[in-house]
């Protein structure tokens, strides 16, 4: 095994560790382990020996930190096309997670965010601990939550998916419970031991049984005290009238609420709005998966991807300068464009097989 790899892989018991290995990217994900992934999914499920496979993060700050965004813009600015083919193998990747025949567990420990959210949440058990942050930030960057990312947000309770998918915001162990982007919490000092446990085990039945011995309650979260406003202030018809209601309700996570949101791109916004309510409607995520693939590739060509991405990650001086500028500003045919055919260059997961 290098230990250079991006993504290391090692056998223990009949379990398949996949150690997603950039911690000084926070395991960002590139191509490269895109592909590298898919390979051991493929590998593990052929092979016998292996009862399951265990997705961790090198380091300790988090599992992934979602895609390389400045590799993406840099080929943004070149005109160049390689982000979409990053996107083509990392959501059909979302995809073989969502389906694969073994157990898939996912350690959610520390950071996980946007492509994060990708590797783990579509997995079959999916554990979070006291250090856990998940989020879906894109609309602060100019672009919008994919990776199956609106399928999942479109399935929380209530409107607590769109509060998510517009602020960004992260959330802690039971709020990731509560909108169903984890199934267990196990606090961080039980995972060296889960792991040994998990290595002993041989069947799917055993490996569910030893997650559950290792769970339990996870510290209160926010959301569940905050539905009511989220609910009510969420179910509007535009983002406008959704900034409207949060300034006018009289509560003050609300008003503070309203200003997070303003401060993210204004189409990314319009368009992550339109996103997370066509996914809710949607009854499969290879649907969802194609759907953000249109998103995505549009918004690929558009300018608030490069300057968000500029603002905050590259010369981070936090303040972009979003095209167009103000809601009013984007109309629901500049919406409606994102979610086009792309024609020939389609995803294609959602395509009945032929007979």
């Amino acid at each position: 095994m290098n230990h250079e790899d991006p993504v290391l892989l090692h056998t223990e018991g009949r379990i398949r560790h996949i150690t997603l290995n950039r911690p000084r990217a926070l395991n960002a994900l590139n191509h490269t382990m895109v592909l590298r992934m898919a390979e051991a999914l493929d590998a593990a499920e052929r092979d016998d020996s292996v009862a399951a496979v265990l997705l961790t993060g090198a380091g300790e700050r988090g599992l992934c930190a979602g895609g390389d965004i400045r590799a993406i813009r840099d080929d943004a600015l070149a005109g160049g096309g390689t982000a979409l083919d990053f996107w083509r193998d990392e959501y059909r990747l979302n995809a073989r997670i969502a389906r694969f025949s073994k157990p898939y567990v996912a350690i959610m420990d520390g950071i996980v965010m946007g492509g994060g959210v990708g590797v783990s949440a579509h997995g079959s058990i999916r554990i979070v601990t006291e250090r856990s942050r998940i989020a879906m930030p894109e609309t602060g960057i100019g672009f919008v939550p994919d990776v199956g990312g609106t399928y999942l947000l479109g399935r929380a309770p209530g409107e607590l998916g769109t509060h998510l998918a517009l602020t960004g915001a992260a959330v802690g162990a039971a709020d990731a419970l509560l909108c169903g982007l984890a199934g267990h919490f196990v606090p961080s000092r039980e995972l060296p031991g889960l792991t040994a446990a998990l290595e002993l085990c041989t069947t799917p039945s055993d490996i569910a049984t030893t997650v559950r011995r290792y769970a339990g309650a996870a510290p209160g979260g926010e959301l569940a005290a905050q539905r009511g406003w989220i609910d009510s202030c969420y179910s509007a018809g535009t983002v406008e009238e959704i900034v409207e209601r949060l300034g006018d309700c009289g509560e003050s996570a609300a008003k503070e609420t309203a200003a997070t949101i303003l401060a993210k791109s204004p189409t990314a916004l319009k368009v992550t709005l339109e996103a997370v309510r066509r996914a809710r409607r949607l009854d499969r995520l290879e649907a969802a998966l194609d759907q953000e693939f249109r998103v995505s590739s549009t918004a690929f060509t558009r300018p608030d991807l490069v300057e968000g991405v500029r603002a905050q990650i590259v010369d981070k001086d936090r303040n972009p300068r979003w095209s167009p500028a103000a809601l009013t500003e984007v109309t629901d045919a500049d919406v409606e464009t994102f979610f086009a055919s792309l024609g020939d260059g389609e995803l294609g997961l959602d395509t009945p097989a032929a007979p």
